[in-house]
């Protein structure tokens, strides 16, 4: 049996909600919400956005799921046992944006952590131009932590790419005023030998989370962490805390998959 290299520490009846789309591959999306949640002993419930034909080639094709449907299941999910934390990953469109901050109405006492997936890592469009709107207008002011990467960070703002620290943190202070609690925006883009995600709390104070990089590949790196980051809220972590235990998580998931080292002469 594979032992998280995180311990054993249990969050005992405690549960997270996982919104999000399918992936047939299994590399990303709720299947890789769901490991992280098994890893960490939480349970899970869950919200299908969509149904996604993927590879690590790109993605085949894409079926949203209906408004109400959407609806039915967030009203079941939320009626089903304590729900401590919400994790948010593929929306796909302005219906769905829409239906989930609706619902999110009636528990703003829930912590909400929204990875804006805008595009697959392997390929394909993910999230349509209307409902990127209606996620900046609609839905980011019900959001605890939002977690983009550089290139959905310049998205929501309509900017180019950059991996300059001090524009990184302009972008997140931008995106804050959109609505959520705080940001965290992922430096995983970057080129540098480390990785520095940024973390622009709600008080305005930016910490800077560093890690090596490890030279390994995994799809649905975004999912992961922001699921751990809910975990890590569950076993109430402050938010910070959260995030430095989400960026843990998947650093040792990396360093599991990374080639062994190798030394002496050969």
């Amino acid at each position: 049996m594979r032992r998280s290299a995180l311990g054993d520490r249990v969050s005992a009846h405690k549960s997270v909600l996982l919104i999000g789309g399918t992936d047939s591959s299994g590399g990303a999306g709720l299947a890789r919400d769901w490991r992280v949640l098994a890893d960490c002993k939480v349970d899970g419930k869950a919200v299908v956005t969509a149904v996604t034909a993927q590879s690590s080639a790109g993605v085949r094709a894409v079926q949203h799921t209906p408004r109400e449907m959407i609806r039915a299941q967030m009203e079941c999910a939320l009626q089903s046992g304590a729900v401590h934390a919400i994790k948010i990953g593929m929306l796909g469109t302005a219906a769905t944006v829409r239906a989930i901050a609706e619902a999110l109405r009636a528990r703003s006492e829930l912590p909400v952590i929204l990875d804006p997936v805008i595009a697959a890592s392997s390929g394909g469009r993910l999230l349509e131009d209307r409902g990127l709107e209606f996620l900046r207008g609609e839905l980011l002011p019900r959001v605890t932590l939002i977690t983009p990467n550089i290139p959905e960070a310049a998205a929501l703002l309509g900017e180019r790419q950059t991996c300059e620290e001090g524009r990184l943190i302009e972008f997140a202070s931008r995106i804050q005023e959109m609505g959520p609690r705080a940001v965290l925006i992922k430096g995983g883009h970057s080129s540098a030998a480390e990785c520095v995600d940024l973390f622009l709390s709600a008080e305005g104070t930016v910490t800077r989370l560093v890690s090596s990089r490890v030279p390994a590949d995994m799809r649905g790196t975004g999912c992961a962490l922001a699921s751990a980051i809910a975990v890590g809220l569950t076993r109430s972590l402050p938010l910070v805390d959260a995030c430095r235990f989400g960026k843990d998580y998947v650093t040792n998931e990396l360093r599991a998959l990374a080639p062994p080292c190798r030394s002496g002469m050969g």
